[in-house]
């Protein structure tokens, strides 16, 4: 299944990943299999990247880029404050 694998650092807000794990929990009840949290992580991109036409899903990547953007200057302002 993983024969190119590649690593990834994913930085989640605390509810993301609480709602991730709930959700590995209950596929594990369901499937009567163990089911990870990167296992539920890896198929929600998948998913999602086969839904790149969606409104929700490119609503939600704007919010986040632009909220990258917003964070980023902010840094920059104040790293030219510092100087």
């Amino acid at each position: 299944m993983l024969t190119n694998k590649t690593k990834v650092l994913l930085v989640l807000t605390q509810d993301v990943l609480d709602r991730a794990r709930v959700f590995a929990g209950k596929a594990t009840t369901a499937l009567k299999l163990p089911v990870s949290l990167q296992i539920v992580l890896r198929a929600l991109i998948e998913v999602g990247l086969k839904r790149d036409n969606h409104p929700a899903l490119r609503a939600n990547v704007e919010g986040q880029a632009k909220a990258v953007r917003h964070l980023r200057s902010v840094a920059g302002r104040a790293g030219l404050r510092g100087n």
